[in-house]
C-alpha cells in the first residue's frame, strides 16, 4: 500500500480518511457502516478509557454493565428520547435462521421463531438503565447511585465515516441518580469539567465549555452541557455532552425514593458520554500532510529506538547500550519501543513511525556510541537534536513533557484565532465562506430562527459559553433583541 498521504488543502475529507487507514487506525468492514478498530487505533482507545476510567472512580462512579437489546415497550416509556432515536434505530425481530427450501446453501428468516416483543440494539442505555434502577432505588439511603458503563451501541447512519460516525461504535455512558435537582446538576457540571480536562490534559486539544440550545439538545433532557472543540479545516467537533435530565426518566419507569422527612418523590437523573469519535478529534486537531501527530499521554508508542549497524557484531554493541536506557525509560512509564527489526532499513522506518505519529524518535550508531551521544528527532516540530547518552531517560521524559504541552499552546492558539465576531447577516455568510471557525454572533432564542440559519448557511449553534458575557445586541437574522452572543459553527 502506498503511503503517500493528501493533502489537507487539496482534499482535507480524503486527508483525513489516508491518515486512518494508512496511519494503521482502523479500516473497513464487510458490515456496511461499521469499521474495524485496528490493534493500533484501539491502543489509542485504550489509553483514553484507561485515563477517564481512573477519573470517573476519582469522583466516586462504578462500572456496570446493561444488556445490549433493549424490550421495545421500554424505550417507547421514555416519548422524547424514543423519538429522537427513532431513525437510527436497528430492530430485532426474529431468532433463528433456517435453510431456504428452494436455494440450497442459502438462509432465511424462520417465521415461526418471531419474538413475543422486539427488541431495539442499544443506540444509548436510558431505557434498560432506569427500569432497572426502579428495582435499587427505594430510598435516600440509596443515593446518589453513581453508574458508568464501557460498552457498544448502534446508530443506523446513513453517512458514515471511519470514527467521526459509524453504525457500531465504543462508548462511555454514565448514568447517575439523585436525591435532589441541585445534586443532580453539580454531577451534570462535574462531568463536563471531567470531560473537558481530559481533553485539554491529555488530548492537548483545547475546547470550549458550554450549554446547547433546547434545538441541539439531548431527547429527554432538561439541559445538555457540551465541549465544543475545533478542527484544522474550521469545523466544529462536539466531543463530550452531559445532561440534565431532570425527573423525565424516573417519572416515564416511576423511579420513585422515600427522603429523609419519609415524603416520597422522583429522583433527579444525569446521563454523559464520550465515544470513539474522539479518536477521529485527536488525528484532526493535530496531525500534519506526513501522518498522524499524537500527544504523548495517549500515544501507544511514545519513544521508538532505530539502530543504525551493519553485522552482527555492531548490533550487540548497540543493543547493550539501549537495553540500560530502555529499562530506564520503562521503568518512569514510558513506552518505549526498541525496533530492531533487520527487514526494513532506518529510512523506512523512520517514515513509519512519523506516519504513526510516535512523539519522539531515537537513532542511535556505534559512531554515535563512541561520541557517548544519540540523534533525537521530535515528531511535532521535527527538529532533531543530540543527547547524551549520560541521562537520556530524563532528558527523553522532559521532551515528551515539553511536546505535550506544545501541542496544545499550537491547537489553543488555532482555536483562538478562529473565534470570530460578527455583527451582521452579510459579516456572518462571509466568515462562514472564508474564515470557517467559531462565529460569534447574536441570535434571538428561537428555534425558527436557529432552523432557519441552519437552513441557509448548515451552521448550528454550538453551544452558548458557560463563561459568557451579557451583551445587549440584534440577532443576526431577524434584528430582533439579543443579550447574548452564542457560537455559530458548521460541524462534523
Amino acid at each position: 500500500m502506498s503511503k503517500e498521504i493528501t493533502s489537507r488543502v487539496v482534499d482535507y475529507s480524503q486527508w483525513y480518511n489516508d491518515l486512518i487507514i494508512k496511519g494503521g487506525l482502523a479500516d473497513y468492514s464487510a458490515v456496511r457502516g461499521c469499521m474495524v478498530i485496528k490493534p493500533y487505533g484501539y491502543a489509542i482507545w485504550e489509553n483514553m478509557r484507561d485515563q477517564l476510567d481512573k477519573m470517573f472512580k476519582e469522583t466516586g462512579h462504578e462500572n456496570a454493565y446493561f444488556p445490549l437489546f433493549v424490550p421495545k415497550s421500554l424505550f417507547e416509556a421514555e416519548e422524547k428520547n424514543a423519538e429522537g432515536f427513532a431513525k437510527e434505530c436497528a430492530i430485532v425481530t426474529h431468532y433463528r435462521l433456517k435453510a431456504d427450501p428452494e436455494n440450497k446453501g442459502k438462509l432465511i428468516v424462520d417465521p415461526e421463531a418471531k419474538l413475543e416483543e422486539e427488541l431495539v440494539v442499544r443506540p444509548t442505555s436510558e431505557a434498560i438503565i432506569w427500569n432497572t434502577y426502579k428495582g435499587w432505588i427505594q430510598s435516600y439511603r440509596d443515593l446518589p447511585l453513581l453508574i458508568n458503563q464501557w460498552a457498544n451501541v448502534v446508530r443506523w447512519e446513513m453517512r458514515t465515516r471511519l470514527f467521526l460516525r459509524t453504525a457500531e461504535f465504543l462508548w462511555q455512558e454514565g448514568h447517575t441518580a439523585h436525591a435532589t435537582k441541585q445534586e443532580a446538576v453539580a454531577e451534570t457540571v462535574q462531568m463536563l469539567e471531567v470531560y473537558a480536562t481530559f481533553a485539554e490534559t491529555f488530548m492537548a486539544m483545547p475546547v470550549i465549555k458550554g450549554v446547547k440550545s433546547a434545538n441541539e439538545r439531548f431527547a429527554g433532557a432538561e439541559d445538555t452541557y457540551c465541549i465544543e472543540a475545533l478542527m484544522q479545516d474550521g469545523k466544529a467537533l462536539q466531543a463530550g455532552t452531559s445532561h440534565f435530565l431532570g425527573q423525565n426518566f424516573a417519572k416515564a419507569f416511576d423511579v420513585k425514593f422515600t427522603d429523609k422527612e419519609n415524603k416520597v418523590d422522583y429522583v433527579w437523573a444525569t446521563s454523559w458520554g464520550v465515544s470513539t469519535r474522539l479518536i477521529g478529534a485527536l488525528v484532526m486537531a493535530h496531525s500534519d500532510d506526513q501522518g498522524l501527530i499524537l500527544p504523548p499521554k495517549l500515544a501507544p508508542i511514545q519513544v521508538v529506538i532505530v539502530p543504525i549497524f551493519k553485522g552482527e557484531e555492531q548490533k550487540q554493541l548497540i543493543d547493550e547500550k539501549v537495553i540500560i536506557f530502555q529499562q530506564q525509560l520503562k521503568a518512569a512509564g514510558v513506552k518505549v519501543k526498541y525496533d530492531d527489526n533487520d527487514n526494513n532499513r532506518p529510512g523506512w522506518k523512520f517514515a513509519e513511525y512519523e506516519m504513526k505519529g510516535v512523539p519522539v524518535r531515537i537513532a542511535i550508531g556505534v559512531r554515535d556510541i563512541a561520541n557517548n551521544v544519540v540523534e533525537v528527532a521530535r515528531r511535532d516540530t521535527k527538529e532533531k537534536m543530540s543527547m547524551s547518552i549520560d541521562g537520556l531517560a530524563e532528558n527523553v521524559i522532559s521532551l515528551l513533557n515539553d511536546i505535550q504541552e506544545a501541542i496544545y499552546i499550537k491547537a489553543k492558539f488555532f482555536r483562538d484565532a478562529h473565534i470570530t465576531n460578527a455583527d451582521n447577516w452579510e459579516d456572518f455568510i462571509q466568515l462562514l465562506d472564508v474564515k470557517t471557525g467559531f462565529i460569534a454572533a447574536h441570535w434571538d432564542g428561537t428555534t425558527a430562527t436557529e432552523d432557519k440559519i441552519k437552513e441557509l448557511t448548515k451552521a448550528t449553534i454550538r453551544c452558548i459559553p458557560l463563561n459568557n458575557a451579557a451583551e445587549e445586541g440584534a440577532c443576526i437574522l431577524t434584528g430582533n433583541l439579543s443579550s447574548q452572543r452564542v457560537l455559530f459553527a458548521r460541524a462534523y
